[in-house]
């Protein structure tokens, strides 16, 4: 349980370095001029490139849930196409996506004429129940996400803004500012005045303080009755290695404590192996968070001040190949878990609130099969018209 007041983290400090040692090591290599080359991973870049439909899809679903009545006549839809970076024109979109929308006519104003509407289908309609139903059972888990990135954060709060710009990068409802945050006195509370311009963390949670390679680490331990250390896990891409000097230099590094995402960084010298532990764990840690276990490396740098991240803290995701991939697909850089992820790409660390994801990538299906079909019988239709027209011309020449 939360109790009643924030207590201050455990300063990393307190935990069990070995100073000498680690003086030594920082000597021997310095972390900013350790360089990793960047290698791609197919099996990762096309993972991000599958989704491509999904997010496009779900953008101009919003988009129609948004207007009044959730309706909007497809003029008006077609003249917002830049905004959602649509490829092709509505009627295209809806053709190819038939499950989506219902096309309906109606009025602009009472005397003009009817033009087409869109308005949610009812298999929509249906996905959007089942939507709901998956996040009431899992509030919970929201709640706890959005607990665990105020307890990350240097001062226990967060622009309620930047929340909102990654809602969907961990699952929170769009509503989530004035659903979740009233309904959780205990946990969470508005700041920043009339505005409520920031949320606070109202309690500190030591079972919430338990990072993803914590808690996998004490599971080994129950497992095995052997003690095993929070550290990370190496999942290299197959063929990749590396130098001998930064094997050298990753082993030395391995061997240090790990350093809690959610303990106090204060006495931590900056661009020191610590530091560096200590990093790496954040962004672990967030990214355990996500539902994709993957966000934009620009979503991740809006917090940076907050998690008290250099400015240079892309260059872990490099830097750390085994921990993380940097993918470049579709000109934007996008930090992956590796762990997260099996050989063929597939989520092995699925998040509860997938089932969402997992559902529309169904209705979507169930729709290209649908378009599949009719455009296999309009082009039968087409043949037997020129085999008619065909046999008719010949007739006529006899």
């Amino acid at each position: 349980m939360a109790s009643s007041a924030v207590a201050p983290p455990p300063r990393a400090a307190a935990l069990p370095f070995l100073a000498a040692a680690v003086r030594s090591f920082a000597a021997a290599a310095g972390v900013s001029s350790l360089k990793v080359p960047w290698r791609r991973d197919p099996l990762l870049d096309a993972t991000i490139e599958r989704d491509k439909k999904w997010r496009l899809c779900s953008r101009v679903v919003r988009e129609v849930l948004n207007e009044p009545g959730s309706a909007i006549a497809l003029r008006y839809l077609e003249k917002r196409r830049e905004r959602l970076r649509l490829p092709v024109k509505v009627k295209t979109f809806l053709s190819r996506n038939p499950l989506l929308f219902d096309v309906y006519q109606d009025r602009l104003r009472p005397p003009a004429e009817p033009v087409p509407f869109l308005r949610p289908s009812t298999r929509l309609t249906k996905f959007l129940r089942e939507e709901e139903r998956v996040r009431s059972t899992n509030e919970g888990l929201v709640v706890a996400k959005l607990c665990k990135l105020l307890m990350m954060s240097k001062h226990k709060v967060l622009s309620s803004e930047k929340l909102l710009h990654v809602k969907r990068d961990f699952g929170f409802p769009d509503d989530f500012l004035s659903s979740l945050v009233p309904r959780y006195p205990h946990r969470l509370r508005f700041a920043g005045g009339a505005a409520a311009s920031f949320v606070e963390l109202v309690g500190w949670d030591e079972e919430l303080a338990q990072s993803t390679v914590e808690r996998r680490a004490a599971e080994e331990t129950r497992l095995t009755g052997v003690p095993m250390r929070a550290n990370f896990e190496l999942r290299f891409p197959r063929g990749f290695s590396l130098r001998k000097e930064m094997r050298e230099w990753t082993r030395d590094w391995l061997e240090l404590p790990y350093v809690s995402p959610y303990a106090d960084a204060g006495e931590l010298r900056p661009a020191s192996p610590e530091m560096e532990k200590r990093m790496v764990g954040l962004l672990h840690e967030f990214l355990s968070l996500t539902v994709l276990r993957r966000a934009a490396v620009p979503t991740v740098g809006k917090f940076a001040e907050e998690f008290s991240l250099s400015n240079a803290f892309p260059n872990a995701f490099t830097r750390h190949p085994g921990i993380f991939y940097l993918s470049l697909k579709g000109g934007v850089e996008t930090a992956v878990l590796r762990e997260a992820y099996g050989g063929e790409g597939e989520l092995l660390d699925r998040d509860p609130l997938l089932e969402i994801k997992d559902m529309f990538e169904e209705l979507l299906e169930e729709g290209h099969r649908q378009w599949v079909e009719q455009q296999r019988t309009n082009r039968q239709s087409a043949g037997g018209s020129r085999d008619r027209e065909l046999l008719a011309s010949g007739g006529q020449s006899q």
